[in-house]
């Protein structure tokens, strides 16, 4: 099925590598803006990469060319003119017709598979900052529940696997998710630092317990005339 400038048909569309390529460029578009748009090699490091990458790939120039080529008549990747060397930048908030923070989530997903909204919470911080863990789940509601006249569904929230208490999601952008290929998630960290399983939780519960302590020391601190805790 072809893809529109205004919205990603029914998925089953991007290969896997294809689906790195895109992400990659979807994050590197937010934490390092002054390399952006991305060389060829620079974007083959970023798909190559060994931290926040699941699963890791070993992609070379001639994959990452081809995954570009199919990507920029679907109106998802830009090759910028200018200078010697051709740059490129995505344009998969547009073509896939979403809001910014679905786009986040999509492209996480893309780069680290399936993820609970408590870690896709954690691991966007330096793509965007959501409020809260129900804000991260009201979009990925929404993603799910895309009406067919729009391309259907984007997203999918994957059965509880055993010694887990949270539901991971998935991106459907290269088809439907085969859940015995999803492993459960742990309560460790990755090499990379990123943490993950019931940590999340963990650390969800804690940020929560600070926030409403933060909001109830600075109401005591209007009530009493005093300027909040590092504040002159």
């Amino acid at each position: 099925m072809t893809l529109s400038t205004h919205a990603l048909p029914q998925p089953s569309t991007l290969s896997a590598v294809e689906a790195r390529v895109l992400g990659t460029l979807m994050e590197k578009a937010r934490t390092v803006p002054d390399s952006y748009p991305l060389t060829l090699n620079s974007l083959l490091l970023g798909c190559n990469q060994k931290t926040s990458r699941e699963p890791l790939m070993e992609l070379d120039e001639a994959q990452v060319a081809t995954a570009l080529d199919t990507l920029k008549p679907l109106g998802l990747v830009r090759e910028v003119s200018g200078g010697r060397t051709a740059r490129y930048e995505h344009n998969a908030q547009r073509a896939i017709g979403v809001p910014e923070q679905s786009a986040v989530l999509l492209g996480l997903l893309m780069l680290r598979g399936p993820q609970t909204a408590g870690e896709l919470r954690l691991n966007t911080e330096r793509w965007y900052k959501f409020a809260d863990i129900s804000s991260v789940e009201g979009f990925l509601e929404e993603l799910q529940e895309r009406p067919a006249e729009k391309g259907g569904p984007l997203v999918i929230k994957l059965a509880r696997t055993p010694g887990t208490r949270e539901q991971r999601w998935a991106h459907l952008l290269c088809g439907p998710v085969d859940e015995t290929q999803a492993g459960p998630i742990t309560a460790a960290r990755t090499p990379g630092g990123e943490v993950t399983g019931n940590t999340v939780e963990r650390l969800a519960q804690l940020e929560a317990e600070v926030a409403q302590l933060r909001v109830t020391v600075q109401r005591l601190c209007a009530e009493l005339g005093m300027s909040p805790p590092g504040q002159p």
